[in-house]
């Protein structure tokens, strides 16, 4: 194919952060008009910065970016920046366009269907002066997805889409997507949705820096990968059992002394071609170690009681009865819709408790926080992770940092300059060192490369306190026993009466 054909044409592309982070090293690749794409990479390698080189936010340090002349590009972001969570949703959507936009209302209403976010009637007069930061993650990715299509453009970039959405809000934005006649690419995790609209993967290789093309649908190509490391490693494996034979050959010789000696010299030098022929097995194969997050002593038999909880109903808070006791080494799952209030009553929960939220005394609480607001962004990871430790063992705490594949210069970065999903790493390893009595999980699997998530499935099953979790990945919760379920939809509303003042 002729870059002619192509929409966006990456060539002889380089980037890096500084001269010990290369994201691209002369990387070439081609997008088609009308190409539905995932771009894939382990947590870290860059994908996010690929989607800044093709929106113009950054500039390639080497190599050119050929974008065919009027391409409009749109991007849905992971998350609102903190300084965007104080707008109103009007305010929001004008900071989409370059210039004004006179009576956008009418455009915001329509986009906000395509969504699913449409407000009552009640409420629809004052929707749009609300303040961003008041709704909830699932419903701050529907207004991240909006913000970028009501742009309409003819480059959509979907970062993580499905994050903190509910399966209606999945369904819903799959079959969006499958009608959708531009061109999209999309980082996300989550395969089924991945394989339901998605032709063709870029792979972002953190070995070589290269972007890797791949036709045919996501298992296809992840079954092609997986395979192609295999085969490597198998090539890696016979080239390390020839080179030890040779090896001992060579002590042989050498120990024979005249002509021997000069043999064993030509055969090390040959050692030293084969050692350097390789084949540098992808990092990409390299997943988390098995862990356990282990509890700490004397919790008490009753961890939590709930009597009543705050929902949200047509987005106005109100309470709602309910009767758990949740007990140690007992998992509880709350369920519900976007927007209900399941983050609220995590956050009440991990914090000052309301009204009908009991925990138990001296129960340690590690709360996973979707977000990772509770990480200090300014901390290095180093940092972060020595002040969780309970012994202040830096030996004992970078062992356990390199089993989340957290080591050399990431301990030295600021937790806020971390990827999305190395960030949830550093959360998880955090959590390991504080030995919670109650574990407390919103939307443990955002941001985390598939990889990894059977090995947290794993730890969390076999989590001996008492856990609550709130996750919209089924396959995930299946791994995982859970020994209640509270679902925030189906609960009874108290009447004004009965709710004290």
């Amino acid at each position: 194919m002729s870059n002619n054909d192509g929409l966006i044409v990456f060539k002889d592309v380089s980037y890096e952060y500084d001269a010990t982070k290369p994201i691209l090293k002369e990387a070439n690749f081609v997008v088609r008009r009308g190409a539905k794409l995932t771009l894939m990479g382990q947590n870290g390698a860059g994908k996010s910065t690929l989607f800044s080189l093709i929106t113009g936010l950054l500039q390639p340090h080497e190599g050119d970016i050929n974008i065919q002349p009027r391409t409009s590009i749109a991007i849905a972001r992971q998350i609102i920046p903190r300084h965007e969570l104080g707008l109103t949703v009007r305010e929001f959507f004008e900071k989409c366009f370059t210039e004004k936009v006179y009576n956008i209302d009418p455009r915001i209403d329509e986009i906000l269907e395509v969504v699913n976010l449409i407000p009552t009637e009640k409420i629809k007069a004052t929707f749009k002066d609300r303040i961003i930061g008041s709704f909830s993650g699932g419903q701050q990715a529907r207004l991240l997805l909006a913000s970028a299509l009501i742009q309409n453009p003819d480059v959509l970039l979907l970062d993580e889409p499905t994050n903190n959405l509910d399966s209606n809000g999945i369904e819903h934005l799959t079959e969006f997507l499958k009608e959708y006649r531009k061109t999209v690419i999309v980082i996300s995790h989550d395969a089924d949705f991945l394989n339901a609209f998605t032709h063709g993967v870029l792979y972002l290789n953190t070995q070589n820096r290269q972007v890797e093309q791949y036709n045919g649908n996501y298992h296809a190509v992840l079954r092609e990968i997986v395979a192609r490391v295999e085969k490597e490693k198998r090539q890696n494996a016979q080239l390390a059992k020839q080179i030890q034979a040779d090896k001992d050959k060579i002590n042989y010789f050498a120990s024979k002394g005249g002509k021997m000696r000069l043999v064993a010299k030509k055969m090390r030098a040959d050692i030293e071609e084969s050692e350097a022929s390789k084949v540098d097995v992808r990092r990409e194969d390299k997943t988390i170690r098995p862990f356990t997050i282990e509890p700490h002593k004397d919790i008490p038999l009753e961890v939590l009681k709930l009597t009543s909880v705050q929902v949200i109903k047509n987005h106005e808070p109100k309470i709602a009865e309910c009767d758990v006791v949740l007990k140690r080494g007992e998992h509880l799952q709350i369920m519900g819709p976007n927007g209900i209030g399941k983050t609220t009553l995590l956050e009440s929960l991990a914090g000052g408790h309301a009204k009908g939220e009991e925990v138990a005394r001296g129960v340690g609480i590690g709360y996973y926080r979707q977000d990772f607001s509770n990480l200090d962004f300014d901390k290095t990871v180093f940092e972060t992770l020595m002040d969780s430790m309970k012994r202040k063992l830096e030996e004992e705490m970078r062992s356990i940092a390199a089993g989340f594949i957290l080591f050399g210069d990431l301990m030295k970065t600021k937790v806020g300059d971390l990827s999305e999903g190395q960030k949830g790493l550093v959360a998880f390893a955090k959590l390991k060192m504080e030995e919670p009595g109650l574990l407390i999980l919103d939307e443990p699997t955002n941001h985390i490369n598939f990889r990894h998530i059977p090995v947290i499935a794993k730890a969390l099953h076999d989590y001996k306190g008492a856990m609550i979790l709130v996750s919209h990945v089924p396959d995930f919760v299946s791994k995982i026993h859970i020994d209640q379920v509270l679902d925030l939809s189906r609960l009874k509303i108290k009447k004004l009466s009965e709710v004290s003042p």
